[in-house]
């Protein structure tokens, strides 16, 4: 099957020219740990991310976090036997601790360890982007983006860059290397890096890519409370205020506005919730979480989709 021509966008000053969504392998890593989605099906997982390829995606997101190597190690086996691989962005600082909670480390030798672990999972020379995943602990920031230099200065990395950073501590990492990309949250329900992070990024070319653009499905037009009522226990989603009273109902609201929307173009709420992060000029590329097969057509649209200032003022309420 021909690939489909989705937008691409240069990633920063970075050399990569990206596809405005890109796969997101948080969901795979599966359940069981702090931060999991519930038990996942690993072949499920390898049928999404080779239909996003054959729809013309050429980037995946994963970080050695995402079940503690699990998620990697499903790249990794995706990939294989490929002709044209896509690019690879994977992050490093979260470590698995007792009860399979998450450990923040930034230590030069930790972050070496893990790049050198994440190479050998998903069965690559180079990583094309690395990334800090969180700044955390925050007085040893300086030292973990110092590694991430060494690690791009011997090639074993092609670019680096940071998730979850504020402002202040992209300028103090500046200092070291220049930040080549950022991966903030961003989406309808979680807006806070429009006040100073996407402003900062574009006035100094860093290349953004963001993070839960469905704010963890729950703009995709199918979440319901059946079903957040049914999740299994260890989808940390269960747990959040998002997910809950009072917001839930707030957010159930605006996914209405999006179905209106997504009824005008001929696609679906998930599309138009991903499109309207990709009008932000800060942002070149949005992560887009697939489990299964049946996922991928219809939110890939959005890397087309050009939203009016009438679907945006729809969708924000003002109307």
């Amino acid at each position: 099957m021909q690939k489909a021509r989705l937008k691409t966008q240069q990633l920063g000053t970075t050399s990569l020219e990206i596809t405005r969504v890109g796969f997101g392998a948080w969901a795979i890593g599966g359940g069981g740990w702090e931060f999991g989605w519930g038990p996942q099906d690993d072949e499920d997982s390898i049928e999404a991310i080779h239909r996003a390829l054959e729809l013309g995606v050429n980037w995946i997101d994963t970080a050695a976090a995402y079940g503690f190597g699990r998620s990697e190690l499903i790249v990794g086996r995706a990939l294989e036997g490929l002709d044209e691989r896509p690019y690879v962005f994977t992050k490093a600082s979260l470590l698995e601790g007792p009860g399979r909670k998450v450990v923040h480390r930034l230590k030069r030798e930790s972050i070496l360890r893990e790049a050198e672990a994440s190479l050998e999972r998903l069965g690559v020379d180079a990583i094309d982007l690395y990334q800090i995943h969180w700044p955390i602990p925050e007085e040893d920031v300086e030292e973990g983006w110092s590694a991430l230099a060494e690690l791009k200065e011997q090639g074993l990395v092609r670019h680096i860059g940071v998730s979850n950073f504020s402002v202040e501590q992209l300028r103090r990492i500046q200092q070291i290397a220049p930040v080549e990309t950022l991966q903030p949250q961003y989406s309808l329900v979680e807006r806070g890096a429009e006040d100073e992070v996407l402003p900062y990024a574009e006035l100094e070319g860093i290349g953004v890519i963001v993070y839960s653009p469905m704010g963890s499905g729950l703009l995709t037009g199918r979440m319901t409370r059946e079903r957040i009522a049914a999740m299994p226990n260890d989808d940390w989603r269960k747990h959040d205020a998002r997910f809950r009273e009072p917001q839930l109902s707030q957010h159930l609201a605006l996914v209405e506005r999006l179905h209106t929307v997504a009824d005008r173009h001929d696609t679906t709420a998930g599309a138009v919730a991903v499109a309207w992060t990709l009008r932000n000029p800060a942002v070149d590329g949005a992560i887009v979480g697939f489990r299964r097969i049946d996922q991928v057509d219809p939110i890939l649209a959005a890397a087309n989709l050009e939203l009016a200032h009438e679907d945006v003022d729809e969708i924000e309420g003002e109307r």
